[in-house]
């Protein structure tokens, strides 16, 4: 379960990262861009953001113990 703590860690703050730095090899991917067009720019950055403090949060608490 350590891995997996540390994975989500990592995980998260790369996510955060590019939610906030928004780095050309991440956000004109299809996947993202089309993310954009549905929920549009401050709506990706807020979904980036949810999901990076989750998998934060997550990954803080399976290394606690919690």
């Amino acid at each position: 379960m350590v891995y997996l703590g540390w994975f989500l860690v990592v995980y998260g703050v790369f996510v955060l990262w590019s939610a906030f730095a928004k780095p050309a090899w991440v956000w004109n991917t299809g996947k993202v861009q089309g993310f954009v067009k549905l929920l549009k720019e401050t709506g990706t950055v807020i979904l980036f953001v949810v999901f990076g403090l989750a998998a934060l949060i997550g990954g803080v608490a399976i290394l606690l113990n919690l």
